[in-house]
């Protein structure tokens, strides 16, 4: 079957009538039958050591707090719906022709010992794994959904980034501290969207978060069209996602919202202002991507082309990136087809000596990430080399001593959470497709085999299903064809269509 591009899960309502005794909706003991049955096959599971619960509880109960109280500032957090782990609090202020930047990151180290049972436990996680329902997270949930959690209304110790920008969106001077912080208020996407976008109830209207939330919209479009002005690229691609209803599961694809973009910004703004810290101090761990090599875009050159897509020669790849319009079931195929130019990322620690290449091509910049140390382990560490840089402060030996095994934990556990989400997506897919083998679906050729052009990845809108088809004849790159569903078997994970 077809790799997801984007995996979501996205609970709405109660949970799942499953999760009470006695009733569950069709498909759902299949479902979660299979799921069991991954984790088996993947050795992964949500349940902790005795030992590490232990020691995250006496954490939880005794953590290190910081002395600096800034639970003046009005912080709040913007998660999908129903979200426990919460990393990041944003909140954003005028300053005279500019604005201030406050973002406050989940401050893990205030419970995690190094060495200790929760530490070794993470090294070995490397990050969290999320597939329907449930998720198989890094640190036990007495830590990453309660006590380090940014919860409302809830003192938390953090990493604070303070960020100042121009007129224009620029960074003009960044610092991070530890700090106590406190959130106002939890907001989903669509909330926080309604604020700015004039649909907020008179409730909402003057609520607290409004004004960090107007701000965020201008300081969103200006960090984009820096991004666009330096070469970086966010591919337009709509999320592959799992809603999860009262009665039912389901697959739709979702488009960002302005608001979730915006948010990115403020992520990405202050990834790369923890990279050039670490780069400056020429001790760090950084997120890095090669540039694409020539031959690479000559081919996209030439995908564009075929798919009838104007590319003019003085053009450049960012600029007609930001061109296409994934609603258009070609310019859908020529987006996909640009994923193969994010291909290599990585991690790599350094201390004394840049590495060869420290950039990041997508973000056109250095870059590391910071902002989401509950989910991924090396946000904590690069968090804390941030912390002592920004004091003038040694990094701590626990720290350079991890700068190389840290990046090798994050490629083998990306490499699992990847598997995870592409299993639990196929076995979703065949389940709700089970009862429909035989049936005729409208699809789109989002790319073609070159081996064998016969045989395609293709995309049905309803269900939301991106899977492997085959025909007699070449398939048409970016063309709506007919397809038939020929097998759903969801003990194998296995959904199969041919051109009908």
């Amino acid at each position: 079957m077809a790799s997801p591009r984007f995996l979501r899960v996205h609970p709405v309502g109660p949970p799942p009538a499953g999760s009470r005794p006695g009733v569950a909706f069709p498909g759902e003991q299949a479902l979660r039958d299979g799921i069991a049955a991954i984790r088996d096959e993947l050795a992964v599971s949500e349940e902790f050591p005795a030992e590490v619960v232990a020691a995250a509880e006496a954490a939880a109960a005794a953590p290190r707090l910081p002395g600096l109280d800034r639970t003046d500032i009005e912080f709040v957090t913007i998660d999908p719906p129903g979200a426990r782990d919460l990393d990041q609090a944003l909140h954003v202020e005028r300053d005279g022709d500019g604005f201030v930047v406050h973002y406050a990151i989940a401050d893990v180290g205030a419970f995690v010992t190094p060495g200790d049972p929760v530490d070794v436990e993470a090294n070995k996680r490397g990050q969290t794994l999320y597939g329907a329902d449930s998720k198989i997270p890094l640190h036990p949930p007495v830590i990453s959904e309660q006590a380090g959690s940014l919860l409302p209304d809830q003192v938390r110790p953090a990493i604070l980034w303070t960020i100042a920008l121009d007129s224009a969106g620029e960074r003009t001077a960044a610092t991070v501290e530890r700090a106590m912080v406190r959130s106002r208020a939890q907001l989903s996407y669509e909330e926080a969207q309604a604020v700015v976008g004039g649909a907020a109830s008179d409730a909402e209207k003057g609520s607290v978060g409004e004004s960090t939330l107007r701000l965020l919209a201008e300081v969103g479009p200006l960090r984009i069209a820096l991004e666009a002005a330096r070469g970086g690229v966010s591919l337009p691609l709509p999320e592959q996602e799992i809603v999860i209803t009262e009665d039912r599961w389901q697959l739709e694809f979702r488009s960002l919202i302005p608001v979730e973009e915006w948010n990115a910004q403020i992520s990405l703004l202050t990834g790369m202002a923890a990279a050039s810290l670490m780069v400056g101090a020429r001790v760090g761990l950084l997120r890095t991507l090669p540039p694409a090599e020539e031959r690479d875009v000559d081919r996209l050159r030439a995908t564009a082309h075929a798919l009838g897509i104007a590319w003019a020669p003085e053009t450049s790849y960012p600029e007609f990136v930001r061109s296409l319009d994934p609603a258009d079931s070609r310019h859908a195929a020529m987006v996909l087809a640009c994923t193969r130019l994010f291909r290599g990322s990585g991690y790599v620690g350094f201390d004394g000596e840049l590495p060869d290449h420290t950039g990041h091509a997508a973000v056109a910049a250095d870059y590391a990430h910071v902002t989401a140390p509950l989910r991924r382990l090396v946000d904590r560490y690069a968090g804390e080399i941030c912390v002592a840089l920004s004091a003038g402060e040694p990094v701590p030996g626990w720290v350079l001593d991890k700068l190389d095994s840290v990046p090798a934990v994050m490629r083998e556990s990306g490499t699992l959470a990847g598997r995870y989400a592409r299993e639990v997506l196929n076995l979703t897919e065949a389940v709700l497709l089970h009862d429909r083998v035989g049936e005729r679906f409208a699809a789109a050729v989002m790319e073609v085999d070159e081996k064998r052009p016969e045989r395609g990845d293709i995309t049905i809108l309803e269900p939301a299903i991106e899977a492997r088809a085959e025909g007699t004849r070449p398939l048409p790159l970016g063309e709506e064809i007919t397809v038939v569903l020929t097998e759903a078997d969801p003990a194998t994970r296995t959904v199969r269509f041919e051109v009908g």
